[in-house]
């Protein structure tokens, strides 16, 4: 059974934000490969590409009034709004604030920045916040736009990264709870791995510095492949529950190729559905998990009341994750 919280609390819906998807041979033209190259090496088959006037701000608020509409719930019943996100190139302020005015709230609401673990490191905190009291309901949004950031002729990021939002409804419920305890942790020692750098042909023009991302793949990868099925591990133990239990397996959507290692090494079974959203969609950091559940329910292929098991991995190197009903 799962490990109680003071009290309980479940997902009630999910929403989500998609810009228009991109096929991946346009990212192949302009690196001068094909698309079966791009395909063999991420799986990735097209990206979610926002335009100009799809901000962060905008794709975030979206994704929330969706999700909010789908549990009928009046927007006024919100406590509070987490918005996950790493993208957001103004230091200052943050997102969050900004997607509750949108929605017409003037409550607690703050970011939290940890990459592509991001979402699930935002769920826990709010199912901590629930447990303990302070709030009875919690709005939790996934929001990237990772193309601010990738150099378009980089190998590495370009044809894997993309943009959008994911978002769900948590809400303190009676009886069981329905998130699970989190798994989380960090590799720090290793943060060089992926990380935002000046880019090096506009260091020396102090006002045009344009932030870069910056992936050593092989490291990455091996790092998540040792780490994230161990992870999952712990939180089907920690859960009490077994894959007979588990209807979807949610990881990040980092790319498919990664993914399709991870499950190897954890043997899960044919009957468990792998999300496979960022084929479709790319890799959004933050907003792959809650995306790929938006998809996954959308499209019938989970339902509700089965458990699945989320995980989110990447930059820092970080990981969180946890086993959730599904609304």
């Amino acid at each position: 059974m799962i490990v109680e919280a003071v009290r309980p609390c479940s997902i009630v819906s999910t929403g989500s934000y998609r810009p228009a998807a991109v096929d991946s041979q346009q990212v192949a033209q302009r690196l001068g490969v094909t698309r079966e190259w791009v395909l063999s090496r991420t799986g990735v088959e097209s990206r979610c590409v926002a335009g100009p006037d799809e901000s962060l701000t905008l794709m975030a608020t979206r994704a929330g009034r969706a999700a909010l509409a789908t549990a009928e719930l009046p927007f006024d019943s919100v406590d509070v709004v987490l918005v996950a996100t790493s993208s957001n190139l103004q230091l200052c302020p943050a997102i969050a604030p900004q997607v509750a005015s949108a929605l017409g709230l003037q409550v607690a609401a703050f970011d939290v920045s940890i990459a592509c673990a991001g979402f699930c490191t935002a769920l826990h905190v709010a199912r901590s916040l629930i447990g303990a009291g302070g709030c009875d309901t919690v709005l939790v949004i996934g929001a990237d736009r990772m193309l601010d950031m990738v150099d378009q002729d980089d190998p590495v990021t370009a044809p894997l990264f993309a943009d959008g939002a994911g978002a769900v409804v948590l809400r303190v419920t009676e009886g069981t709870s329905g998130v699970g305890p989190v798994v989380w942790g960090s590799s720090g020692q290793r943060a060089a791995a992926l990380e935002v750098r000046p880019h090096p042909r506009e260091l020396d023009i102090a006002a045009r510095v344009h932030p870069r991302l910056h992936m050593d793949g092989l490291a990455v990868t091996r790092w998540a492949c040792s780490t994230v099925p161990t992870a999952v591990r712990e939180i089907l133990a920690i859960s009490g529950i077994a894959w007979d239990d588990v209807a979807a397996f949610i990881p990040h959507q980092a790319n498919w190729r990664m993914i399709q290692r991870v499950v190897a090494k954890l043997d899960v079974p044919e009957k468990v559905v792998v999300a496979d959203d960022g084929r479709a969609t790319g890799n959004t950091s933050a907003a792959s998990v809650p995306l790929a559940l938006d998809h996954l329910l959308a499209s019938g292929r989970i339902h509700s009341g089965q458990w699945a098991v989320l995980v989110g991995y990447g930059a820092g190197l970080a990981y969180a994750g946890q086993a959730v009903r599904i609304p």
